[in-house]
């Protein structure tokens, strides 16, 4: 187990009961629901299996891993939602199918274990080929296909952020295995330069915290260029005390985009500033380990409907790692040059327009 007290704010063994509030959420088939009876989404359950290794729990992240093994398409995708073994929602979401690669890189860190890797290696190599089939000839990647395989019409910034953190995740799994890959290198390269140099490239979303620090979380915008753009929003969203609103214009406060916040400003050296974050999400702990997904200031009410989201957990798992820094995966989020360097690419460079296909 790879959990420490964290002096001041919480314990170790405080952490260990959000680790096992998640895990007495998994179902039998290895599927980690966002609450009992609720539904699951590919990308928050890869984030759960990353807190449940942390937590030590390496049998249950392993199960769930295979599980998105099992239910992967053809196409190397999966849908929206699940519940239990069907389908809820059958859009194809880009940066739910690429995070598998930040989970198995992730877990590969912790374990060093060659033959889950060398098992998941198929799983990854399908998701990047679909995602990457969604990347246009500038360089973003289109939001997500309709299930019956129509792409979407455009990209979203947090979402193509989170991607380009994927593929070097994933770019990093085939280099461990040896496997040559130069178009992810290529397409990552000109994924982070959409990003850094084209806002207009992206849907409209100013309103969401997401798209203020996704940028800087995962590693496209660093360095003073990073910290600037934290600066520049920091004001918007962040209410003093309280945490992270997920939209500017409402006082509403999430644990997991505070503890996101929080990674983000680890990544640009402000570690003062992550702290107080870290100890403004414990707001949201219940004494069982527990966590709300978010709340309503200042009448104190949870949203939405009294929701205690795995999804929240794993964040603030990953986020007291990260803090740390004592596990092999606690730089995941926060050193990116850890992870192989994005490519000096230009906008000339040739680039197939798949999304049509």
């Amino acid at each position: 187990m790879w959990l420490h007290d964290i002096d001041g704010l919480i314990s170790a063994d405080e952490l260990s009961l959000t680790v096992d509030y998640i895990a007495s959420v998994q179902l039998p088939s290895g599927m980690v629901p966002w609450f009992d009876g609720g539904h699951a989404d590919p990308w928050n359950h890869t984030e759960a299996l990353m807190a449940l290794a942390l937590g030590g729990r390496i049998t249950e992240a392993e199960a769930g891993f295979d599980w998105l093994a099992r239910i992967q398409r053809p196409d190397g995708a999966w849908h929206q939602y699940y519940i239990g073994d069907q389908v809820e929602q059958d859009k194809l979401d880009a940066n739910v199918v690429a995070y598998v690669a930040a989970g198995v890189w992730h877990h590969w860190l912790l374990t060093g274990d060659r033959a889950f890797l060398e098992r998941m290696w198929p799983v990854v190599d399908g998701a990047i080929g679909f995602v990457l089939d969604l990347q246009t000839p500038r360089g973003e990647i289109l939001w997500a296909r309709h299930a019956d395989g129509t792409p979407w019409t455009f990209a979203l910034l947090t979402g193509s952020s989170s991607i380009c953190h994927s593929l070097r995740c994933a770019i990093a799994i085939a280099a461990e295995l040896g496997q040559h890959r130069p178009d992810w290198e290529l397409s990552a390269a000109r994924l982070a330069r959409v990003i850094r140099d084209e806002p207009d490239a992206f849907a409209p979303k100013h309103r969401w915290a997401m798209d203020w620090y996704y940028p800087v979380l995962t590693g496209v915008v660093v360095g003073d260029a990073g910290r600037e753009r934290l600066a520049e929003r920091h004001e918007a969203f962040v209410m003093d005390g309280c945490g992270v609103r997920c939209v500017s214009d409402r006082p509403w406060v999430t644990a997991a985009e505070t503890c996101e916040y929080m990674m983000a400003l680890l990544s640009v050296g402000d570690q003062d500033r992550a702290r107080q974050m870290f100890e403004w999400a414990q707001r949201h702990r219940e004494s069982d380990g527990r966590y709300w997904t978010g709340t309503v200031y200042p009448d104190e009410v949870h949203f939405p409907g009294g929701e205690q989201s795995t999804y929240t957990a794993a964040a603030v798992i990953l986020a007291a790692d990260a803090l740390v820094g004592a596990s092999p995966a606690s730089q995941l989020f926060v050193d990116h040059e850890s992870l192989p360097a994005l490519l000096d690419t230009h906008t000339d460079d040739a680039v197939v327009d798949r999304t049509g296909d």
